[in-house]
């Protein structure tokens, strides 16, 4: 099954879960360098809910946000590394700078984000808008970020 949707699947995929009754878990993200941490976030995301559906920035997205640098796994390889997590059920691509669309689409029953970005991060409002519960996840000790592996992979390289 692919689990990569368009924007006109993600509507309907959503309208079924809806009429099933199903509790949608979303969460987004660059994925940039699939690391412990991402997959420790997305296994807490889907232990919340039915369904968890992955926005994922393109490459184009990723670029606008962080740097021309970046993103240094292209987003059909990121896209396919997500679905091959078997906790991942859909994803979703966005070119936007925020997922404020994706979640506009979606309006989760709840989204989760990593506690670095705090209570008020950009998705807030938007799923509190739609009735839905933002839960923050701590960064798990020992786990580095994608930037933090790069700086140290950069470092690395330096020294030698």
């Amino acid at each position: 099954m692919r689990k990569v949707l368009s924007k006109k699947q993600l509507r309907s995929t959503v309208k079924k879960f809806r009429r099933q009754k199903k509790i949608i878990v979303t969460t987004n993200g660059s994925f940039d360098i699939l690391h412990a941490g991402h997959i420790y976030v997305l296994k807490k995301a889907k232990s919340l809910g039915d369904v968890l559906i992955v926005g994922l920035n393109s490459d184009i997205s990723v670029r606008k946000y962080k740097s021309n640098d970046r993103p240094i796994i292209n987003q059909k390889a990121r896209a396919a590394l997500l679905e091959a997590i078997e906790f991942v059920d859909y994803i979703y691509i966005f070119s936007e700078i925020n997922p404020i669309e994706f979640l506009e689409i979606v309006r989760p029953d709840i989204h989760v984000n990593s506690a670095e970005y705090g209570r008020d991060c950009i998705e807030a409002p938007t799923v509190k808008k739609y009735g839905g519960r933002l839960v923050l996840i701590p960064k798990k000790h020992g786990l580095l970020s994608t930037t933090e592996i790069i700086n140290k992979i950069i470092k690395v390289y330096r020294e030698k």
